[in-house]
């Protein structure tokens, strides 16, 4: 049987943690700023966990991570 091929857009959006949960980036950071309020802004670093019910099919994206 050949390799199943890694999607590369997920490679580079998710990762999976050491206890199998997948973490991601947070969106709406990246243009239009200036209309968005400091607090908000500022909660939107770092990375988060990917919802329960995408899991399944961010995993058939990576079928080896």
């Amino acid at each position: 049987m050949p390799k199943m091929k890694t999607k590369s857009g997920a490679k580079k959006r998710f990762q999976v943690r050491a206890g199998g949960s997948i973490k991601r980036s947070q969106a709406f950071k990246r243009h239009i700023l200036t209309k968005k309020t400091t607090k908000g802004k500022r909660q939107l670093r770092g990375m988060t966990g990917v919802h329960e019910r995408d899991a399944a099919a961010v995993r058939a994206m990576m079928p080896y991570a």
